[in-house]
């Protein structure tokens, strides 16, 4: 899957191994943005690693506008039993703040999108977004993902058992 928005030179496309080091830069950067968090860098690599080299961790796509390294999404996928089919969750979603308000995210957002609705057992997108985080969440309205009834809990084992 490639994907081209031709009117604003953005393209879009399955992530190789190459852009590993591009994709850790990313979800750190990401991660101090949105939650003030200091991730370890090697073991972002380590996750990052995996998810390229075997796609039942996740799969990365990256958008390059104008050929420079633009922005980033993982979709991993949960099981509906609920509706018998996956929901299909962006995950490290980033844009480096130089290409920002530029159609990064909407390229990246409508290429997975197109993709997942032509995937037989897909039966919809999912996002989590921190609380705070405003402009993400009109971005998201405005391209039909709204906020949900949904609320997100968790028991997080990753700073040490």
């Amino acid at each position: 899957m490639m994907s081209t928005d031709s009117a604003r030179n953005i393209v879009v496309r399955p992530a190789a191994i190459t852009d590993a080091d591009q994709l850790v830069t990313g979800n750190l950067a990401m991660a101090w943005e949105t939650e003030s968090r200091r991730l370890d860098p090697a073991i972002v690599a380590l996750g990052v690693r995996a998810a390229l080299t075997d796609p039942a961790y996740g799969r990365y796509f990256v958008a390059e506008l104008a050929g420079n390294p633009a922005g980033q999404a993982m979709v991993t996928r949960e099981w509906s039993d609920w509706r018998n089919g996956w929901f299909w969750w962006f995950q490290s979603v980033y844009v480096h703040p130089q290409f920002r308000r530029q159609g990064v995210f909407r390229s990246l957002h409508q290429a997975i999108r197109s993709l997942a609705r032509n995937t037989r057992d897909v039966c919809g997108l999912r996002l989590y977004v921190e609380h705070g985080n405003a402009a993400a969440l009109r971005t998201y309205a405005a391209l039909g993902m709204p906020v949900c009834g949904y609320r997100l809990c968790e028991e997080d084992w990753s700073g040490g058992r």
